[in-house]
C-alpha cells in the first residue's frame, strides 16, 4: 500500500519549513550544547597525539561512509508515492552495501596504519567498521520522515543519541580510554540513533533483496554517492597529506583547530540544508528566491559568528581547550575566512539537487578533487599555517565555479547574491573591528572575563550595525520566526 500522499491539503508549505527548522535547528543547537559539554571536557583530558591518531583512522572512515547509501534514501523524498515494497527494496540495497563497505575497512585497515606508519590505525578502524551496521536503520527512516516534513521525532531521536554519546564519553575520559574515546562515543551514538530512527518513522525492519523497478533509485542515489566521493577527496586530503608530514601531535592541534573553525558549516548548516532540501523539492517555478532567502539568514548568523571567532581566538582557546591548545590560536582567522566561503557554498547543492541537477554539485566537488589536494601540497611546505592557507585558496576557487554552474540553472544573477551577502558581511567586519580595538585598548583581563566582554560588545556592534545597514534583514528573520502560516491548498503536482 502506499504511503498517505505528504502533499495533501494541510498546514501551508511555509509553515511546515518554519517548524522544520525550528525543531531541526532548534534540537540541533540544543544537542551541541550536549555534545560540546563532553566534547570540551574530553579535550582537556585527552592529548594532541590521540586526536591525531583518531583523525588518520577518520580518513578511511569518511572515504566509505561517502558510499554508504545516503544517497539512495535521499533518492526517495523526490518520489512522488512511495510503497512498502519501495522502502524495503531501499533496505535492502541499504544493508548489502553497508555490509560489503564494513568488511571492506575491516580488510583494507593494516594498508591504513602503513600509509600513517601508525600501527594502532589498524586496530581502530577495525572496530569502526561496525558503525555501517547501523547506517540502513538510520538513513531509511531519516527519508520516510523527512517525506513528511516531520522533523521534530528526529530531533528527539538525536538528542537521546547525543545523550548516551555524550555519557560514554566522560566515561571513557575518566576511565583512561585514551584515543577508544573517542571511537566509542560515536559508536555508541549511532547505534542509538538506529534504533530510534527506525522506531519513530515505523520503519520496515524486513528488507526486500529482489530490485525490480527500482533502477531510478540507485541511479539518482549514484550521482549523489560518487558526489560524496569527491567531496571526500576535497575534504579529506590535508589529513591525508598532513599525516604524512606532521607528527601525530601537530597533526591533532591542526585537526583540533579545524574541528572548531568548521563547527557552524559541519554542525549547523546541515540540519538546514535537511529541510531545505525536502522543501526545494516541493517547489516547481519558483526560481532563485527560496536559496536566496535561505542565504540570507543563514550568513546573517554565520558572518559574525566566523568573524567573531577570528578576532577573540586568544580569548577562546585557553577558556575552551584550555592553555596546551595555544598553538591553535593563529589558525583560526585564516581558517574562519575559508569556513565563511564553505558554509555559502554548500547552501546551493540542495536546490540544484531538488530541481533535478545533481551533477552541478557532482562538477564542483570533481573540481574540488583536485583544486584543494593541490592547495593543501603547495601549502604543506609551511607546517599548519600553510594547511590552513590551503583551505582559503581552495574555497574561493569552488564558491566561484558553484556560484557560476548553479545560477545558470537556478535563474540566480550574481547581483541578487551580492545583495543577500553583503549587508551582514559588513556589519559583521565592522564588528570585528570594534572588538578588535577594544581587546587592544583595555587593559588586560582573565581570558574568560575577556572573552565575555568582547562576547557582549560583538553583540551590540553587530546588531547596530547591521540595522543601520539594512533593518530589513532583522525584521525578515523575526517575522520567519513570528509567522504560523496557515492551511492552504496543497501545491499542484
Amino acid at each position: 500500500m502506499a504511503e498517505a500522499d505528504p502533499l495533501s491539503a494541510g498546514p501551508s508549505l511555509s509553515a511546515q519549513v518554519r517548524a522544520a527548522v525550528i525543531w531541526r535547528s532548534g534540537s540541533q543547537v540544543l544537542t551541541q550544547i550536549v555534545s560540546w559539554c563532553s566534547t570540551l571536557i574530553v579535550i582537556r583530558l585527552l592529548a594532541p597525539e590521540d586526536y591525531g591518531l583518531f583523525a588518520m583512522a577518520q580518513v578511511m572512515l569518511v572515504l566509505l561512509s561517502t558510499m554508504n547509501g545516503w544517497g539512495l534514501a535521499s533518492a526517495l523524498i523526490r518520489e512522488k508515492e512511495v510503497t512498502e515494497e519501495r522502502l524495503r527494496q531501499t533496505l535492502g540495497m541499504l544493508i548489502l552495501l553497508n555490509c560489503g563497505l564494513a568488511l571492506i575497512q575491516f580488510l583494507a585497515a593494516p594498508l591504513v596504519a602503513l600509509w600513517f606508519d601508525q600501527p594502532m590505525v589498524t586496530d581502530l578502524l577495525r572496530v569502526q567498521s561496525l558503525i555501517y551496521l547501523a547506517v540502513p536503520f538510520s538513513a531509511l527512516p531519516h527519508a520516510i520522515l523527512s517525506r513528511k516534513m516531520d522533523f521534530r521525532r528526529p530531533a528527539q531521536v538525536r538528542l537521546a543519541a547525543a545523550l548516551t554519546g555524550a555519557a560514554t564519553a566522560l566515561t571513557g575520559a575518566f576511565s583512561g580510554w585514551g584515543v577508544w574515546t573517542l571511537v566509542a562515543a560515536p559508536m555508541v551514538m549511532f547505534m542509538t540513533e538506529a534504533v530510534g530512527m527506525t522506531w519513530a518513522a515505523r520503519s520496515p525492519i524486513r528488507p526486500s533483496f529482489r530490485f525490480t523497478g527500482a533502477g531510478h533509485i540507485a541511479g539518482f542515489g549514484g550521482v549523489m554517492t560518487a558526489t560524496q566521493l569527491f567531496w571526500f577527496v576535497q575534504s579529506q586530503a590535508d589529513v591525508m597529506i598532513a599525516g604524512r608530514v606532521l607528527d601525530p601531535h601537530t597533526l591533532g592541534v591542526y585537526t583540533t583547530g579545524l574541528f572548531l573553525a568548521q563547527l557552524l558549516a559541519a554542525k549547523f548548516v546541515p540540519p538546514i540544508n535537511e529541510v531545505a532540501y525536502a522543501a526545494y523539492s516541493r517547489q516547481t517555478g519558483t526560481g532563485p528566491e527560496p536559496l536566496l532567502a535561505t542565504i540570507r539568514l543563514v550568513m546573517m548568523v554565520a558572518l559574525p559568528a566566523y568573524a567573531g571567532l577570528a578576532v577573540v581566538a586568544p580569548a577562546l582557546v585557553p577558556v575552551l581547550l584550555g592553555e596546551k591548545w595555544m598553538e591553535i590560536v593563529p589558525l583560526l582567522p585564516i581558517l574562519a575566512a575559508a569556513m565563511a566561503m564553505l558554509t555559502l557554498q554548500i547552501l546551493f547543492s540542495p536546490a540544484t539537487n531538488a530541481r533535478g541537477f545533481p551533477g552541478i554539485a557532482l562538477r564542483v566537488t570533481m573540481l574540488g578533487s583536485v583544486v584543494m589536494p593541490c592547495g593543501f601540497l603547495i601549502g604543506s611546505q609551511w607546517g599548519v599555517t600553510g594547511f590552513a592557507w590551503g583551505w582559503v585558496g581552495g574555497m574561493a576557487v569552488l564558491t566561484a565555479a558553484t556560484v557560476r554552474l548553479s545560477g545558470r540553472v537556478l535563474g540566480l544573477r550574481l547581483g541578487g547574491l551580492i545583495r543577500a551577502v553583503l549587508p551582514p558581511l559588513a556589519a559583521a567586519l565592522t564588528m570585528a573591528a570594534g572588538v578588535a580595538l577594544a581587546l587592544h585598548l583595555l587593559p588586560p583581563v582573565l581570558p574568560l572575563v575577556a572573552l565575555g566582554r568582547a562576547v557582549m560588545l560583538g553583540i551590540g556592534i553587530y546588531g547596530a550595525a547591521l540595522h543601520l545597514i539594512a533593518p530589513d534583514r532583522m525584521a525578515e528573520a523575526l517575522r520567519f520566526l513570528r509567522e504560523r502560516g496557515e492551511s492552504e491548498p496543497a501545491p499542484a503536482t
